[in-house]
């Protein structure tokens, strides 16, 4: 199918601004269908879960629904669906809940492509827990990761491997699968950050071979929130510090206090105005066609992007040098400052933000400069005329 990109941005108010957003790597706007969703569930009736009254049935619809929709969406059964704060709080919990059973000789891999809420929670509990980080490496001209190294990385002594899924600085994807696989011939744990993934490609627990694996649905025009997914069997062998009263049933054992309904209700919405892209007989299957139709449309804009950042010459170097990479692109720009192309572009209505966006390892790995470089990202309501609003704000601040 066709994706619709205009009839698509109807649905996002915000849009309406005039700014261009090439933000998404941060956050998405945010459509009409997810707010309604939110408003309406928070003006109810809503009160604590139960079955006697319409307010409690609402609560209990709210979670069961949450659960379907992030198991359709990661491809794990509604047992395994936990919601979190955030991906980072929920990658620090389970930092914290696998740690427990490691100790001196134990190892943890992490990558210097990932995201710092994937390396820091696992290198925090391995030296707390005597245990040794071990790294897999990035290499600064090609943007990939150093898979030659996996044999010397991941040993027989390795617990857990961590790894995004999708750079969000740079838009790579490294090859998660090959990983996994050797992470699990030594009998280790893979957790895999899909949080910038999730934002261009539907992510599949299985396909992956993650034991474990995190998304923020505020990346796909969802609420801010986090949610992992994992085999509830996985989750059953693993007891979290809890209060004495509160449920020691799989999920709920690792959701502390009450649930937010209306951003689990937001969350869901999100999955749902995703699968409307392209309607099938399943939700998953829906998902599948509609990002099938929104990576064809990114691929195009990335194209127009990458051809035009190469009419620029040298007064721009493209970062993001992947093959297989997100439409994301990280710029740096001899002898300008990136904050100050952040603010002159701003000052067009053009919103491409400057930083190293919390990839602390990559930025060093990269050796990026303090304001780091100009990200640039690439959403299903991104137009054509966006594209060249950017570039035509490129060309003016280079050669101003």
């Amino acid at each position: 199918m066709s994706f619709d990109v205009h009839a698509f941005r109807a649905h996002f108010p915000s849009l309406t601004s005039g700014v261009a957003h090439f933000d998404g790597p941060g956050g998405t706007q945010t459509p009409r269908p997810v707010a309604e969703a939110i408003t309406a569930t928070m003006t109810g009736p809503l009160s604590l879960r139960g079955s006697e009254l319409p307010s409690e049935r609402n609560a209990e619809q709210v979670v069961a629904a949450f659960r379907s929709a992030y198991a359709d969406f990661l491809n794990v059964p509604e047992r395994g669906v936990v919601h979190g704060r955030s991906s980072t709080q929920l990658t620090y919990d389970f930092s914290h809940h696998l740690s427990r059973s490691w100790g001196p000789g134990d190892e943890v891999v992490v990558t210097r492509l990932d995201h710092d809420a994937n390396v820091r929670p696992w290198a925090q509990a391995a030296e707390r827990a005597g245990a040794t980080v071990r790294w897999l490496d990035l290499d600064p001209e090609t943007a990939l990761l150093r898979v030659d190294e996996l044999d010397r990385a991941i040993t027989d002594r390795t617990r857990l491997v961590a790894v995004t899924a999708a750079s969000n600085l740079l838009g790579t994807r490294p090859p998660v699968r090959a990983i996994a696989d050797r992470a699990h011939e030594v009998g280790a744990l893979v957790h895999v950050d899909a949080v910038h993934h999730a934002a261009h490609g539907l992510v599949d627990a299985t396909a992956l071979g993650a034991d474990f694996v995190v998304c923020s649905p505020y990346k796909f025009f969802g609420p801010h929130c986090g949610v992992l997914g994992a085999d509830p069997a996985l989750l059953e062998t693993l007891s979290p510090d809890k209060l004495v009263p509160s449920t020691n049933a799989v999920p709920e054992r690792f959701e502390f206090g009450t649930l937010p309904f209306e951003s689990l209700a937001g969350a869901t919405a999100a999955v749902d105005f995703l699968a409307a892209i392209a309607p099938a007989p399943t939700r998953r299957a829906s998902l599948e066609a509609a990002y099938r139709a929104v990576a064809e449309h990114e691929h195009a804009l990335l194209t127009r992007l990458t051809e035009g950042l190469a009419a620029l010459g040298d007064r721009v170097v493209n970062r993001s040098r992947a093959t297989d990479r997100t439409p994301t692109t990280l710029l740096e720009l001899p002898g300008h400052d990136a904050r100050a192309a952040y603010r002159f572009l701003a000052s067009r209505d053009v919103l491409a933000p400057a930083g190293a966006f919390y990839a602390h390892e990559a930025a060093l790995a990269l050796d990026l400069p303090e304001s780091g470089g100009l990200r640039i990202g690439i959403a299903p309501y991104t137009t054509e005329d966006e594209i060249d609003r950017l570039l035509d704000g490129l060309a003016a601040f280079t050669t101003a």
